[in-house]
């Protein structure tokens, strides 16, 4: 083999080697740059999920607080109704209080009634000797009913009349007043309490008027609002 042939071989060799090296660097470029686009798309991925999941966090926040905001509102909107109920409840039960105060002012009637709950006392206390006490304006009225209701209880008892013990040292509070709108005040009736304090039967008018009123109040509630809330 001569000279030109060697060289011939040799730059046939050179071309292969250097197409086998552009190949190779091509091969390369195009894989780095699929693992980069690879790379990238999962960045831009992760990214995007990122964003989701912020916006989807932030989404929940603004509807929690929309929850709680109408749900302070439907709550304060419900005690503004709860309050104006109530204060309707309690105007009825103050103009029921101020009719009690007409009873005492008719003699004849408000004497029959205190007759009638001392008998009511008796019956319910049982005891042959009681003490009594009333509002002071009320002790002539009590003084004067006292032996027809004494005989009416021990007839209907079967037994003896008992002694009842008018306390004149300590009265029931007086009637209400403008005067003194705050201080203790009763409307009438009567407190009966055996001798020794262990039993006691309050009947007077405001304490009747509190178990009644007590006792209706989820009629009085259903009839006005609808409801039987108590």
């Amino acid at each position: 083999m001569n000279d030109a042939d060697v060289a011939k071989q040799i730059q046939q060799m050179v071309r292969f080697i250097r197409q086998e090296a552009d190949e190779k660097a091509n091969e390369i470029s195009v894989s780095a740059e699929e693992e980069f686009n690879i790379e990238k798309l999962q960045l831009v991925e992760a990214e995007k999920k990122k964003i989701r999941q912020e916006y989807e966090r932030k989404q929940k926040q603004v509807e929690v607080r929309k929850k709680i905001e109408y749900s302070m509102q439907s709550n304060a909107s419900r005690i503004k109704v709860l309050q104006a109920q109530d204060d309707l409840v309690n105007k009825m039960k103050d103009d029921a209080m101020k009719e009690l105060l007409r009873v005492s002012h008719n003699h004849h009637e408000y004497k029959n009634l205190l007759k009638d709950l001392i008998v009511q006392g008796l019956l319910r206390l049982k005891e042959p000797a009681v003490l009594l006490r009333c509002r002071k304006e009320d002790h002539h009225h009590v003084e004067s009913v006292l032996h027809s209701a004494k005989h009416e209880y021990a007839s209907k008892a079967d037994v003896h009349e008992p002694e009842i013990i008018v306390d004149h040292d300590v009265y029931l509070p007086p009637a209400p007043s403008h005067h003194d709108a705050h201080g203790q005040s009763c409307s009438g009736g009567i407190v009966l309490a055996s001798r020794d304090g262990k039993i006691v039967f309050e009947s007077t008018l405001d304490a009747r008027l509190e178990v009644v009123f007590r006792k209706k109040l989820p009629e009085i509630r259903k009839l006005l609002f609808g409801q039987t809330a108590a």
